[in-house]
């Protein structure tokens, strides 16, 4: 095998068959994008200008029970990496065990953080997983680098790990583990414009590159000039949480720092060019003064809008980009169809206690409450119940809420109880024995940070009085399949509607009047919606309908809406100007 990587850096410079070279990339992840419309984004990313696609590898989307390995359908990323080289895109694979990416715990597998406190270190146990998952991954990868006659010219070691942490064993492990599985071309590391991120992120044998929205100027003092100047991540846009406004940076501001990165002589990845969907419950959250959930959708303000729509930051980029060819550029896909807008009423079918009632019991009962970890759940909502004593004049307390719960005594609806708020209430009634029905909802795993791998669900236990401990929990688990519960409807719960399509398009489902739900269509786990916003539709893509009927199921916690829409564009609700620093 070819051992002399494609492309390699000297005197400051990338470096591709004895030329000088510029990488010219924007971040579309596999993972956002359902597979039948890998091919429009990619064909899109290359008339944008772009010579490379630059992707993340989502560990716990591949491995969500640990060693049963996915590389099939959505999870074929042996496919994705093919088909990028087919439409004439390199490949720059992130594949580093940690992501970020506002992705559910950064890409790290739930049930490896379950029991594991040190990630992203020299822990034995940590490093045999990653292993592990390296054996299964990296081998598939070899055989489609550019030495190879792939299309892979790049490899991250690691991802922004000199804000996280600072075990050098670790990242050469990370190096070597890559190296060693016969990874040859180029590696790299990624990290922010401060010297100590880049010192602890950077590993010898892999080119130190750059985060950020702005700062060209930073990144040229810090880099040793030998090193080639990149940005792996130049943040064109911006994702967003839920109660936020809509993040979005204008196209001038975008390009501005594009042009000022590449007349300084760099290459760059803008991130994202392509944002997509967190589809089902793969949205992460951030922690600042409590948890910040991010929403369903990842369209992050990018220049390919969610479904593929071009817009002034494509214009710019195309600009920006042309003269770095050779020729003229391929014309970008026609714009995709939608479907026309219409609207259908939501039949309520069964209230959330009595849905949350009748999933089964799992595991046994346990003197205090089991984490998701415990129980072997991932995402989505543990249902916790007890019987308790209730003093006249009683409250509630819960010690270490992850993240948000619905409580009912004895089958009424009492409050909400949410993680940086109120997680006391007052139990109404007199003094009685009753049933404590906890609704809790995991709203999304944190992806960045010393708090990724933290547990969800009750982790410390409920207290009456903020004193008497309540003992004796039984369990349900949500299953992620669409409920097909039914019995008394409710204002909350389970509700349904059938869509007829004549012809399946991409599409964009609003729910006015509902409070804060999840959604299936066809049996797809879509995300979720919230009327906090700032998103007010949901992205479903042709590929999900079917000619004539289509099933709809909401579960929504809090409130039911009455109607579904279909819409032909999308909303992401109030906006600000927002630049990643």
């Amino acid at each position: 095998m070819n051992q002399t990587p494609t492309i390699s850096w000297r005197d400051g410079h990338l470096v591709r068959d004895g030329e000088p070279y510029r990488i010219l990339a924007g971040g579309l992840h596999y993972f956002r994008v359902h597979p039948d419309q890998w091919a429009d984004r990619l064909l899109r990313l290359r008339a944008m200008g772009a010579n490379t696609v630059d992707t993340y590898v989502a560990w716990n989307f591949h491995e969500q029970v640990e060693g049963e390995f996915r590389f099939d359908g959505w999870q074929d990323l042996e496919a994705f990496v093919r088909l990028a080289g087919d439409v004439g895109l390199d490949v720059y694979l992130r594949p580093s065990p940690y992501i970020c990416a506002e992705w559910s715990n950064g890409g790290l597998p739930a049930w490896l953080t379950a029991r594991t406190a040190a990630v992203r270190a020299a822990d034995p146990d940590y490093l045999a997983a990653v292993d592990a998952w390296y054996d299964a991954l990296i081998p598939r990868m070899v055989p489609l680098q550019a030495v190879n006659g792939g299309p892979i010219v790049a490899v991250q070691v690691e991802n922004e790990y000199g804000s996280f942490g600072s075990d050098r064993a670790y990242m050469e492990h990370q190096r070597d583990a890559l190296r060693s599985r016969g990874i040859v071309e180029l590696l790299t590391t990624a990290d922010g414009t401060t010297s100590d991120m880049q010192v602890h992120g950077s590993v010898p044998g892999a080119l130190p590159t750059f985060t950020f929205g702005t700062g060209v100027a930073l990144a040229e003092q810090l880099r040793d000039p030998a090193d080639a100047l990149m940005c792996s991540e130049l943040w064109g846009g911006w994702f967003d949480h839920w109660g936020e406004n809509h993040h979005v940076r204008s196209a001038e501001s975008m390009v501005g720092t594009v042009d000022e990165l590449l007349a300084a002589g760099g290459s760059v990845s803008v991130y994202m060019a392509h944002g997509g969907t967190n589809f089902g419950l793969w949205a992460g959250a951030n922690h600042g003064e409590t948890i910040e959930p991010t929403i369903t959708s990842y369209d992050s303000d990018a220049p390919i809008g969610e479904a593929g729509a071009l817009g002034a930051k494509f214009d710019a980029l195309r600009a920006s980009f042309a003269p770095f060819h050779d020729g003229e550029l391929p014309q970008p896909p026609a714009p995709l169809p939608v479907q026309p807008a219409q609207s259908v009423a939501l039949e309520p079918a069964v209230g959330l206690f009595e849905f949350a009632a009748s999933l089964p019991e799992v595991g046994r009962v346990t003197p205090l409450p089991q984490t998701f970890e415990q129980l072997g759940a991932g995402e989505g909502i543990v249902v916790y119940q007890a019987r308790i004593d209730v003093p006249d004049g009683a409250t509630l307390d819960v010690d270490g809420l992850h993240d948000r719960a619905v409580v009912f005594l004895d089958g009424e609806r009492i409050g909400i109880l949410q993680r940086g708020g109120d997680v006391s209430l007052q139990l109404p009634g007199g003094a009685r024995r009753g049933e404590l029905t906890l609704v809790v909802e995991n709203l999304g795993r944190i992806n960045y940070g010393p708090l990724v791998g933290e547990h969800k669900g009750i982790i410390g236990g409920v207290r009456i009085n903020n004193r008497r401990l309540v003992h004796g929990w039984r369990h349900r688990v949500l299953p992620l399949d669409a409920p097909a519960a039914t019995g008394a409807p409710g204002a909350d719960g389970v509700a349904r509607a059938t869509i007829e399509v004549d012809t399946p398009a991409d599409a964009w489902l609003a729910f006015p009047g509902g409070t804060k739900g999840m959604v299936w269509l066809n049996g797809f786990l879509l995300g979720r919606y919230w009327e906090i916003g700032p998103q007010e539709t949901l992205f479903a893509p042709a590929p999900l309908w079917r000619a004539g009927a289509n099933d709809v199921v909401v579960l929504d916690t809090d409130g039911l809406g009455t109607t579904v829409e279909v819409r032909d564009q999308p909303s992401f609700g109030r906006t600000e100007e927002f630049i990643g620093s």
